[in-house]
């Protein structure tokens, strides 16, 4: 009988640390999935406000010098 608690709590231990480690590598997965939505959301506002910005510093000098 001994023996038989002694297997079981040695399958226990393995099955217990499977599981953390399904959990750890879930819990990453589920990190980098909402890392990629949130960058895939705001790309194309931070496009836009890219260009506006670039577009005001190239042309607001030119007009300030009268080039138009």
């Amino acid at each position: 009988m001994a023996d038989e608690n002694k297997s079981s709590a040695i399958r226990m231990n393995a099955i217990d640390k499977m599981s953390t480690e399904i959990k750890y590598k879930a819990q990453i997965i589920a990190r980098t999935n909402k890392l990629e939505s949130a960058i895939m959301g705001t790309g194309t506002v931070g496009f836009a406000v890219g260009l506006i910005v670039a577009l005001v510093l190239v042309l607001l000098p030119v007009f300030l010098m009268g080039g138009f």
